[in-house]
């Protein structure tokens, strides 16, 4: 685990996010997730955020 500083304070900080499409119907297909994903680690490094672990339905 690594952990973020700055002057005062020592952190590490992991988020989970869920996105669920209305009525839960299946419409996120292999080719759109890898776009999702490529696109969230494209803005990803832009403020220094890390994709962990990436899954779809």
């Amino acid at each position: 685990m690594e952990l973020d500083k700055n002057q005062r304070s020592v952190y590490s900080i992991n988020y989970h996010l869920v996105m669920v499409i209305k009525y839960r119907r299946k419409v996120i297909s292999d080719e759109i997730s890898g776009y999702l994903r490529a696109t969230f680690e494209r803005i990803g490094i832009t403020y220094g955020v890390e994709l962990v672990e990436w899954n779809h339905d």
